[in-house]
């Protein structure tokens, strides 16, 4: 479940994801029962199936597990964590971040820092774009868009 929310804190924006979802769960009863079609029906080959069906375990994986990914920007610190992974930045020592529309339309985003080095903020720790940037621009931070480069 993603949800964008106002903590009453000092945040100006707070994201939570889960790894469970109920499209994730519905996927993989999918493409279960699509291996048991070919299996049963199809009379392929048990190998086969285990072999395709392994690709499956880290969906299950992050079903069972269930890591929380989000994100937090209050005035003065921009904060990401995924699964073991946290990180945190003053918002004085970023130049800018760039939002990066890929060509499968998902949005990534790169934290640029006064001395150049970039770093790349965990697509699952990202909120939705939008609010994401208007919370940035809110904060004085300058963001950057690019859509469909091939190269960055």
């Amino acid at each position: 479940m993603d949800a964008v929310t106002v903590a009453p804190q000092d945040a100006v924006l707070s994201f939570r994801r889960e790894g469970r979802s109920l499209r994730g769960a519905a996927v993989l009863v999918a493409v279960w029962g699509a291996l048991a079609a070919l299996w049963i029906g199809l009379e392929a080959a048990p190998v086969l199936v285990a072999i395709l069906g392994a690709f499956t375990l880290p969906a299950l994986w992050d079903l069972v597990r269930n890591p929380l990914a989000g994100m937090d920007l209050t005035p003065t610190r921009l904060r990401w964590f995924t699964g073991p992974r946290d990180a945190h930045i003053a918002l004085s020592e970023i130049d800018h971040l760039r939002l990066d529309t890929r060509l499968d339309f998902s949005v990534r985003a790169t934290v640029v820092l006064s001395n150049g080095r970039k770093i790349r903020i965990p697509f699952e720790a990202t909120p939705p774009h939008r609010s994401f940037e208007t919370a940035l621009v809110s904060q004085g931070v300058r963001v950057k868009r690019f859509h469909f480069q091939l190269l960055q």
